[in-house]
């Protein structure tokens, strides 16, 4: 079934105020001398790590998406607020905000295709007993959306014994005519299980790829524009899986970096094969330079 949603625009100043083992490369933050200054968005709070923007008009961000226009992004709120999209530049300042017509359970993550479509990812699962998991297309030219219906192929029960709940999904990437959703191990925190489904609406099945060895909970996921780097977020830390493609990203040992005080840190997005934009719940959006 197709939908049409009305977009409204609003124009706000903002006040700038196989599975591996991680290796860890985390160094000790550097806090710039002048810490009296709060609202200082170039304080740099750990090595390559450079708060940019504040979005005071967005409810509790989760994922995070390249937008349209060069210099802007998608954004939407978490579990249980309006089905809003908002587009944001890179400061923060709020420049439109779309109704959508589906219900926010738990969105936690957008993807996003060679051809502009993006993927909201309806498929945040504490418990692991959720049955309605969706992900909706939204065409942004046509303002045309469309829904695909999942359910992962190793599920036997809803909810699974405690120590086998790891079928929440707050991370996506799009490649190749595929969605690759990356579960958030809530259970003991050490693996994120990788599955990938067509991207075509309709009912899908979510097959196991693989698994991964990462020492946390993965917030959000992106894709270098190269196709060889893959960024998966966790709470104020960052994995990257390098390769000649994806395939052997996925493959490789992931290295981690410390985010440490930039806070709920939700969302991620390349700008270009060696900088990501990283959102925060809180609202803060980060320039991260991946270390070499």
């Amino acid at each position: 079934m197709r939908h049409i949603f009305a977009s409204t625009t609003l124009l706000s100043v903002l006040v700038l105020g196989s599975c591996t083992d991680a290796q860890s490369d985390d160094k000790p933050g550097k806090g710039k001398k002048n810490k009296d200054k709060a609202d200082d968005l170039t304080e740099e709070l750990v090595p390559g790590l450079q708060k940019v923007g504040e979005m005071s008009k967005v409810t509790e961000s989760s994922g995070l998406a390249r937008a349209n226009t060069a210099g802007t992004f998608y954004t939407h709120a978490d579990a249980g607020n309006e089905p809003l999209l908002y587009k944001v530049d890179m400061t923060g300042r709020l420049l439109e905000r779309s109704q959508l017509p589906f219900t926010n359970v738990d969105w936690e993550s957008l993807a996003q295709d060679d051809k502009g479509t993006l993927f909201i990812t309806d498929a945040g699962n504490n418990n692991s007993s959720r049955r309605d998991l969706a992900i909706y297309r939204l065409n942004p030219g046509t303002s045309e959306t469309t829904k695909i219906r999942f359910a992962y192929a190793d599920q036997r029960a809803f909810p699974p014994g405690k120590k086998e709940r790891n079928f929440d999904c707050e991370a996506s990437i799009w490649h190749a005519g595929k969605l690759y959703l990356f579960t958030k191990d809530r259970a003991q925190q050490r693996t994120s299980k990788v599955y990938t489904l067509p991207d075509q609406p309709g009912d899908q099945t979510a097959r196991l790829l693989t698994s991964l060895s990462i020492p946390g909970e993965v917030t959000d996921a992106s894709l270098s524009p190269n196709g060889q780097r893959l960024a998966l977020l966790g709470r104020e830390e960052l994995f990257i899986l390098d390769g000649s493609d994806l395939a052997s990203a996925l493959k490789a040992t992931p290295r981690r970096f410390s985010l440490k005080g930039a806070g709920q840190t939700e969302g991620a997005v390349f700008l270009d094969d060696q900088t990501l934009m990283i959102s925060t719940e809180e609202g803060f959006l980060y320039q991260y330079k991946i270390p070499q």
